[in-house]
């Protein structure tokens, strides 16, 4: 045999170990990583769209999301995002700018309770009241549009007298905050508006029926226990009370502690209702006629 034949077996026999080493080497080392290729690329041209099909889909989600929006601000409450601690000291701040100068509250933040889908700050709130400011404080806080709930409340009675000697009837309060926030944006939305946090007036149940304070004659009107008709005139009564001052009243005039409710002519007396502390008394004062002595000469 040749030396050029030999040659020519032995690099037919190294390209046949090449061919099936390279064989071996993609069929049986490589085919689970050309497999997992092949699925990459299927995966990506899958999602391969056009650019005018990504804008439309695109606007489309924008509308969803809008549709999404509107219901959850039409939803009387909503749990906010991420909200600091000082928001809710802004809150009660302005519910409570128009507040008598005898009411005030006071805030005390508590801690955070943490929960698989919202967080929730924990405050105290105490402090005295006029009943309709109170009553307002619960109520903006229940009714506010960020979800936010009154828990333990505990109220008490305060009677505090004015420089005028008028009582006035307050409340002592102290109660607990729950205000709720969440961590994403599930239950908020963008815009909308505050709830209205104007309560209808309310009866004060801490006015007690009956009182033992009687405010005093600050205006200087009748004090009707203590007077004398002495006259009925077309135009109403001539009255007088205890220190000689003279009154002409009318028919729903005010008086101390109440009002003239009725001029009698025919039977000669004048009527009036009074309020002694919640204790509703009729009064009526009836003109005395003049008794002549006849006096028989000698």
């Amino acid at each position: 045999m040749s030396t050029k034949t030999k040659n020519t077996i032995i690099i037919a026999v190294i390209l046949i170990v090449i061919v099936l080493s390279a064989g071996v080497y993609d069929f049986i080392f490589q085919k689970n990583k050309i497999e997992e290729k092949e699925q990459q690329i299927k995966e990506l041209t899958q999602y391969q769209y056009d650019t005018k099909v990504l804008e439309s889909q695109l606007a489309s989600m924008k509308v969803k999301i809008g549709q999404l929006d509107s219901i959850l601000a039409n939803r009387k409450y909503a749990i906010p995002v991420n909200i600091s601690q000082a928001n809710f000291f802004e809150f009660v701040n302005k519910v409570s700018y128009s507040f008598s100068s005898d009411s005030y509250v006071n805030i005390e933040y508590v801690d955070m309770e943490t929960f698989p889908n919202f967080n929730i700050y924990n405050y105290n709130i105490f402090g005295i009241a006029r009943y309709a400011d109170f009553y307002r404080l619960i109520y903006g806080i229940e009714e506010s549009k960020n979800l936010k709930k009154v828990v333990n409340v505990e109220l008490s009675s305060n009677v505090k007298v004015d420089e005028e000697g008028i009582p006035v009837y307050l409340v002592n309060y102290k109660f607990n905050a729950k205000v709720y926030f969440s961590s994403d944006d599930r239950f908020s939305f963008k815009g909308g508006t505050e709830n209205s946090l104007v309560p209808n007036q309310a009866y004060d149940i801490f006015y007690p029926l009956v009182r033992n304070e009687i405010p005093p004659n600050i205006n200087a009107l009748l004090d009707v226990q203590s007077a004398q008709l002495l006259a009925l005139i077309p135009d109403g009564a001539f009255l007088s009370d205890a220190s000689g001052n003279t009154y002409l009243l009318w028919e729903g005039d005010k008086i101390y502690l109440g009002y003239l409710t009725n001029i009698d002519y025919l039977n000669n007396r004048v009527n009036f209702v009074l309020n002694k502390g919640g204790v509703i008394e009729n009064v009526s004062l009836q003109l005395q006629k003049e008794k002549k002595e006849n006096k028989t000469g000698k």
